[in-house]
């Protein structure tokens, strides 16, 4: 298995897949409505919802930096804001986040062996990702996602509803 089969192996069951780890990104959302998704039962945490905001924003930061771009922090903003708070803007969260995962599936499908020693950022830059190489920065993408997913999983338990 190359690097390459393995961090799109890792992409898959971090994302979706059979994760080792626990709950994959989007088994974590499993039964989460837009209510639950955008609660806030804990003080000083984000919500579901801020989170699956939050993943996809920096998946479409690596996938940018995939394709040479400038390293910089999401387009969209580091904790995007919530777009609205009906079930129909969750299923479009939701959607917006599973297309994330497709996207950087594919880029890192096409990605040639040797360039994932290529630099990524000049300067080491922990908070930006930067400073390291395209295997260790897809290997962040990996980490990041499966932190992300024990925090949605454990709010989707506080927030679940009382038999």
């Amino acid at each position: 298995m190359t690097e390459r089969d393995r961090l799109l192996d890792m992409l898959a069951r971090v994302h979706s897949g059979d994760a080792w780890h626990g709950p994959s990104v989007m088994a974590a959302l499993d039964g989460v409505d837009a209510e639950r998704a955008a609660a806030h039962p804990l003080p000083d945490v984000h919500s579901i919802w801020e989170i699956a905001l939050h993943v996809t924003a920096w998946r479409h930061e690596v996938a940018g930096r995939v394709r040479g771009k400038a390293p910089s922090v999401p387009a969209e903003g580091d904790w995007p804001p919530l777009p609205g708070r009906d079930e129909s803007w969750w299923t479009t969260t939701r959607a917006a986040l599973d297309a994330s995962h497709r996207e950087l599936m594919l880029l890192v499908e096409q990605l040639p062996d040797e360039s994932l020693e290529q630099r990524i950022g000049r300067s080491r830059d922990a908070g930006l990702g930067v400073g390291i190489s395209m295997a260790i920065m897809l290997h962040g993408i990996v980490q990041h996602d499966a932190y992300h997913a024990g925090q949605m999983s454990m709010l989707a338990k506080v927030t679940r509803p009382s038999p």
